[in-house]
């Protein structure tokens, strides 16, 4: 997720939880926005991409394949490696980190 979103900021770093926020305050909460998270659990891995909340086009992204792991708005589930799915995903959080002004006009910074 850090190397497809290089410039947010690492908020949660732990052998279960990786956390990435922006570098920008959100006028709501005023606080970091969240960019995503990835989260170890008990028989699978849990990757959030929280920009697909708020981002029409970036929903239109998703592959076919990611769509099959999708649980929810923004997660994505995984039981085993797969380094084509992989390769997905890091491609829709790298369109995601890209379209960061739209994000931000989205969430209201």
């Amino acid at each position: 997720m850090l190397e497809a979103a290089p410039d947010m900021v690492v908020a949660d770093d732990t052998p279960t939880n990786f956390t990435l926020k922006t570098p920008w305050i959100e006028a709501r909460t005023k606080q970091p926005a969240w960019f995503g998270w990835i989260a170890i659990k008990k028989s699978y891995v849990a990757y959030h991409v929280m920009p697909l909340y708020v981002l029409a086009a970036l929903n239109d992204a998703v592959p076919p394949s990611l769509e099959k792991r999708r649980q929810g708005k923004t997660c994505f589930n995984f039981k085993k490696a797969d380094p084509a799915l992989f390769e997905d995903l890091r491609a829709l959080t790298k369109l995601a980190a890209q379209m960061e002004p739209d994000l931000r006009t989205a969430i209201g910074t």
